[in-house]
């Protein structure tokens, strides 16, 4: 069978470089080809035994911590490295040489940082002070016998206090409401830096931009506090008939059945001696994790307390929202406040239980305080002061992270994008439907966002940049949304929504738990939705260009059309034709169609008149330049 025929294509330059092999690492035993974890893949493990008080006359936290640390390596390791995160705030850390003390991820203090004391290994029956050095945010842990590969542990404790910031880099503070402080605890305990297949120990430093690469583990966690304070933290309250009124728990039991709020604590009780099983004195909440990267915790005097009940797939979650007065909305015609948290909370973990994965935990947890939003597992600290559609967005971003890095463990601290772009772009969705907005019209929104971007002076950058070099006028951009759309438009536009979510379902089936690379989520994509797609992670991830398709040329007596890429950000092009009859015939231009040069040329019917051509009549692309998008005969 001989060649099909085709319009003549005028010879330009080719775009062979586009649609090269991606250079992503080479598979192994460890990673896959096709994106899922190898058959030799390890992991190590982190559990925690943790004892903390909060002494709230002086702001501080004193604590105790053993480490149960387990090296599932095929090499055995010499020395630990332990995370020391609040050394950032710390005067004179490298933190504070590198951010601007007014930037959102600032907290500097004359006081910040660690104290840490008797720091002891047990190993193989024998209990020793082990040599260590601390260098600002990271702790060296010299080991006097070599921890096996393949499942040898032991046990790592030490003593540590810090005084609390009044506002921690945006993860952490205390806001002092009327009826009481609030205290929203994270990155407040030495954790363990991540070895792994890749890189070995991950030893980046706590720069105040960069999140976090945890391992999994167990988590055992005793907070003292002041009896007449509440407590929420990651995991199950293990002591409430100690720490709670029997009115309380007859309160969650009933709201673990009701659609609507139900009040633990209202605004009028808050205060009360009658909402504390003892009057005086300390209490010791006690809560257990499995499973979880991290816990994080909040403390107040003040909290206002409702919770419903959220269903994910076959079981059911505990919506929970903890926040002072000061974010009740106010007034009739206000707009509303934190006492409509909880029925945000439901829809979130409901959205995404449903199209992705159940939510994995049995709580859920909304505080409002200082933080203006950040994710633990369980546990979301969100502004006290948002309100109305800010705190549905804030609160619906933040639980979206339960997917992105909770589940899926990626590497925050490299690639910001990994968890803050896959997040962005499920809320995009989630938010959609909440308020009932119209997809097209949001991504159509988000993508003229990026075409502007890419014409910034900020648009050197790619995505593909990691997390601590990312100029903070762009982080939102490139971690965020930039990310978010590029997904989209592959979703809706590249490979389609029923190839597409297979896909990026699979992935999180594939990687929960597990800590993922950029080079995995790419080789899922592909494998699964059954598409070769290093050219467009190429173009939107390593690169940085806008899109510009254009008509470049038509020839109304041959009925052809050239459609030009004018960019090195290749997509497929819609191009819609309208005839004199007013009748209209889509034409979809792949990608592929410009691999041997720069312009492709369609055809119509002769017999019918061309009235005008209009690329992507929808306005989906991120184009940097629509004044070259449509064509009408000249008069």
């Amino acid at each position: 069978m001989g060649p099909a025929e085709a319009p003549a294509q005028a010879p330009t330059e080719p775009n062979l470089e586009a649609f090269e092999v991606l250079d992503l690492p080479d598979a192994d035993a460890y990673r896959t080809g096709d994106g899922r974890p190898g058959p030799l893949y390890w992991q190590q493990e982190a559990d925690y035994a943790i004892d903390v008080e909060l002494l709230p006359e002086e702001n501080r936290i004193e604590g105790t911590q053993t480490i149960t640390y387990t090296n599932n390596a095929p090499s055995e390791l010499n020395f630990l490295w332990v995370q020391m995160d609040q050394n950032l705030f710390a005067p004179g850390s490298r933190g504070e040489a590198v951010v601007p003390p007014d930037a959102r991820f600032s907290g500097f203090f004359e006081g910040g940082g660690y104290d840490v004391s008797n720091l002891r290994i047990e190993h193989n029956g024998t209990m020793y002070t082990p040599e260590y050095v601390i260098d600002d945010t990271r702790l060296r842990v010299d080991l006097n016998a070599p921890l096996a590969a393949e499942g040898d542990s032991l046990a790592l404790t030490m003593d540590f206090s810090f005084e609390l910031p009044d506002y921690g880099a945006d993860r952490m503070g205390m806001f002092d409401a009327e009826e009481g402080t609030v205290y929203q605890l994270a990155q407040w305990y030495p954790r363990m830096y991540v070895y792994d297949d890749v890189s070995g120990w991950n030893v980046l430093p706590y720069l105040g931009q960069g999140e976090y690469y945890l391992e999994y583990g167990q988590f055992d966690l005793d907070i003292t506090v002041p009896h007449d304070f509440i407590v929420t933290a990651t995991g199950a309250l293990q002591n409430p008939d100690e720490v709670l009124t029997d009115t309380q728990q007859e309160r969650l039991a009933d709201a673990r059945a009701s659609r609507s709020p139900v009040t633990i604590i209202a605004d009028e009780e808050v205060g009360d001696p009658d909402t504390r099983p003892v009057s005086s004195g300390t209490l010791t909440w006690q809560y257990q994790a499995d499973d979880v990267r991290d816990v994080a915790w909040a403390a107040s005097r003040s909290f206002i307390w409702d919770a419903a009940r959220a269903d994910a797939g076959t079981h059911t979650v505990l919506a929970q929202s903890l926040y002072p007065a000061e974010g009740l909305g106010g007034g009739e015609n206000s707009t509303p406040g934190w006492e409509e948290s909880t029925e945000y909370v439901q829809h979130s973990v409901e959205f995404y239980s449903e199209r992705y994965t159940p939510y994995p935990y049995d709580n859920a947890v909304n505080v409002g305080g200082i933080v203006a939003g950040m994710e633990y597992p369980q546990v979301m600290f969100c502004s006290v002061d948002a309100r109305g559609r800010g705190l549905f967005g804030v609160t619906d971003h933040e639980f979206g992270h339960t997917w992105f890095p909770m589940l899926v463990g990626s590497d925050e601290r490299r690639w910001a994008w990994m968890d803050e772009g896959l997040n962005t772009f499920m809320n995009l969705y989630s938010t959609a439907d909440f308020y009932g907005q119209d997809i097209e019209r949001v991504i159509r929104q988000s993508s003229q966002q990026a075409a502007r971007f890419a014409q910034s002076s900020l648009a050197d950058q790619p995505i593909m940049t990691q997390a601590d070099h990312i100029r903070r006028q762009a982080l939102g951009m490139l971690a965020y949304r930039k990310p978010a759309v590029g997904l989209a438009l592959l979703r809706e536009h590249v490979v389609g929504p029923d190839r597409f979510d297979a896909a990026f379902k699979t992935y999180i089936d594939r990687w929960a738990y597990k800590h993922p690379q950029p080079s995995d989520f790419f080789r899922t994509i592909e494998s699964v939705a059954g598409e070769e797609l290093d050219w467009f992670w190429r173009g939107w991830f390593y690169e940085t260009e806008g899109a510009d398709p254009a008509v470049a040329e038509v020839n109304v007596d041959a009925a052809t059309a050239t459609i030009a890429q004018q960019t090195d950000l290749l997509l497929p092009v819609p191009v819609e034709l309208t005839f004199d009859d007013g009748s209209t015939q889509m034409v979809r231009v792949p990608t592929e169609a410009f691999a041997t040069g720069d312009t492709h040329t369609i055809s119509w019917d002769e017999e019918r008149t061309i009235d005008h051509i209009t690329i992507d009549p929808q306005q989906m692309l991120p184009d940097v330049d629509r004044s070259n998008n449509a064509w009408t005969p000249s008069e």
